[in-house]
């Protein structure tokens, strides 16, 4: 197994905790200090004192642009894992195609489903290595991939879905005895066909932040990273239960909270592992459905800095196009519109903004009522101009949602023109 690597600002002697005893802790303590956080948001949002914010030198933070692509469950489900020699050559070519695009990250899709692409004491193995989950595949896939990507150069952010343990009675096709489903049904709630670790659970939500904690430990990754995965429905029967408990009289607020309490823990998690790792999520790129329908106050964790802070950066899903327009007319969420808008929150100095494109739009369009919600899709260098228009307003980087909308069988046929375009943004051209 590749070792966890050592900062080079901090080479001090590690003090020998039992592994049970280290994820244990990190879980209690990282949640105890979200409450505090909690408590002292409330506090200094009575007491501004309007005063500029001291500079954050954050060292999780890359020097030049961030470029990235996510790796989902849909792209490890093309990978030959039958041996370790075939599934390194298939993660070999991904990688090599990535760096070929200029690309400096990968968000790698690790634990898709309340389990594991790696070797863990706290989650069964995932269907994806070998069609059966909690089955061994004989080796570590993520060991491969992050020994083969740092190889080239690229950064690998553990991207982890923290609540989702199945998002439909087929996906995924069996849970293993060890699943949290089975070992802790009180943990769960469900939302249509899906099941979902239950956001008001602390046991549960402590459980993820043990699980951050392990990877950590374990594996050398650059980062941890977490989607638009939160609460999994507004419905209030789903924790009917805990709130009534809490004392709580505002639901989405109390909700709000249980969020930020998760978010925070994982971030004091990364940091207190090493400081020069990140930690970021990808929210909506609607800011109302982040606080309102997965109750992430996304805007308030840009503004966090210090010893408030909860991310380093948030990577909003801009998945619209030029002139997108809903049906009332609005357009609101058009790339040219949406982005200044992101842009415009207060933000700490110690947090970056970045932006997903929709990759996965190139040819098919992003379903706007505007009559080029296709053709603008269509062009060849459509995400080279979203690109451009990213660094001429000082955007930190971005990130193409998906690799397979781009390389493989399943990518469109504007997809090479689309990977041309980039290349010559990122010096990668010829």
């Amino acid at each position: 197994m590749t070792q966890r690597r050592r900062s080079k600002k901090t080479e001090v002697e590690p003090r020998r905790f039992g592994r049970r005893s280290f994820l244990l802790g990190a879980g209690a303590a990282a949640c105890v200090g979200a409450g505090l956080w909690l408590r002292r948001k409330e506090l200094s949002e009575q007491d501004k004192t309007g005063k500029q914010q001291q500079n954050v030198n954050n060292p999780a933070l890359p020097a030049g642009e961030w470029r990235a692509v996510w790796i989902s469950y849909l792209e490890w489900a093309l990978l030959d894992f039958s041996t370790e020699d075939t599934f390194r050559a298939g993660a070999a070519q991904l990688l090599d195609n990535c760096a070929g695009l200029g690309l400096n990250t990968v968000l790698a899709q690790v634990r898709p489903f309340g389990d594991a692409l790696y070797r863990s004491s706290l989650f069964p193995w995932s269907h994806l290595c070998t069609g059966v989950q909690g089955k061994d595949p004989g080796f570590d896939p993520l060991d491969v991939f992050l020994t083969e990507a740092h190889r080239r150069g690229i950064g690998v952010e553990a991207w982890v879905n923290p609540y989702r343990l199945r998002s439909s009675a087929v996906m995924p096709p069996n849970l293993a005895e060890d699943n949290l489903a089975n070992t802790h049904p009180d943990w769960l709630c469900t939302a249509g066909e899906g099941l979902y670790l239950n956001p008001a659970v602390p046991a549960a939500a402590d459980y993820v932040v043990q699980g951050v904690a392990e990877l950590l430990q374990n594996y050398p990754v650059d980062g941890i990273h977490f989607d638009d995965y939160f609460y999994p429905t507004t419905e209030e029967s789903i924790d009917a239960v805990q709130f009534a408990a809490s004392g709580a009289v505002d639901l989405a607020a109390w909700r709000q909270q249980n969020v930020t309490a998760l978010v925070k823990a994982v971030h004091d998690t990364v940091k207190a592992a090493d400081p020069t790792l990140r930690f970021g999520i990808s929210p909506q790129g609607n800011p109302d459905n982040d606080l309102n329908s997965q109750y992430s106050a996304v805007t308030a964790w840009l503004a966090a800095g210090g010893e408030e802070q909860v991310v380093d950066y948030l990577c909003p899903q801009v998945y619209w196009g030029y002139g997108y327009t809903l049906q009332s007319g609005s357009t609101r969420f058009a790339f040219e519109n949406i982005v200044p808008a992101w842009l415009a929150y207060p933000r700490a100095e110690g947090v970056a903004l970045y932006f997903g494109l929709g990759a996965y739009r190139i040819g098919v369009g992003d379903g706007g009522a505007n009559p080029d919600s296709v053709s603008g899709w269509s062009t060849g260098d459509a995400l080279a101009r979203q690109v451009q228009d990213l660094r001429s307003q000082n955007a930190g980087g971005w990130a193409l949602y998906r690799y397979g909308s781009l390389f493989g069988a399943g990518a469109p046929e504007q997809a090479a023109a689309e990977c041309a375009a980039l290349r010559a943004l990122t010096g990668k051209e010829g």
